[in-house]
């Protein structure tokens, strides 16, 4: 059967997609290849002609995640939004809801950290990327310090999120991602006592 050009390029990344979104919502180990094989549509034997591995998989799903992440932090940036907006934008009910189509970080760093090196090196770079487009938002964005503020900013948030997607109680979550948003802002300069 003969596809047309660009067929197979499209169904690697309507895998990476539909994978991205197994791994965060499921976990790296509770995804299988047949389930997110099958949430694409598509037959498990057509795995190996896109990727050699799972844990290939995973690498790529992950870099793509972080790579939309912050494709999706530059475009608000040039509209101007602020830091503020940020962190209540990640720190929201929408988001803490929405494992799926959130932040990789928040759903997948106990794996993450469990990967192999060349998997945790992609997260890094992501991470790192990341990191210098939120420092930029910054008070002092250009200060030595810039990056390792955002960096224990966005693990604050990170872990906040986390926390708030553990409790069952929504009023609860609410209070710790309040919370969370409150702590950021202090950090970032932007909350006086």
């Amino acid at each position: 059967m003969r596809f047309e050009k660009g067929h197979k390029a499209a169904t690697r990344q309507h895998i990476l997609a539909v994978a991205s979104k197994c791994f965060r919502s499921e976990g790296v180990s509770g995804a299988g290849i047949s389930g997110i094989m099958g949430a694409a549509g598509l037959t498990n034997g057509a795995f190996y002609a896109h990727f050699e591995s799972k844990e290939a998989l995973v690498r790529e799903a992950v870099s793509s995640a972080l790579a939309h992440q912050q494709h999706s932090l530059e475009k608000k940036i040039e509209t101007g939004v602020r830091l503020e907006e940020v962190i209540r934008n990640y720190l929201s009910e929408a988001h803490r809801a929405d494992a799926a189509c959130g932040c990789p970080s928040a759903a997948l760093l106990p794996e993450i950290a469990r990967q192999s090196t060349p998997t945790r090196q992609t997260y890094e770079h992501g991470l790192d990327s990341f990191v210098s487009t939120l420092a930029a938002l910054l008070p002092e964005a250009n200060s030595p310090d810039a990056t390792r503020r955002a960096t224990a900013i966005f693990g604050l948030m990170v872990g906040t999120l986390q926390l708030a997607r553990a409790v069952p109680s929504v009023a609860r979550a609410e209070q710790i991602l309040e919370g969370g948003v409150e702590a950021a802002l202090r950090l970032a300069g932007e909350l006086s006592d």
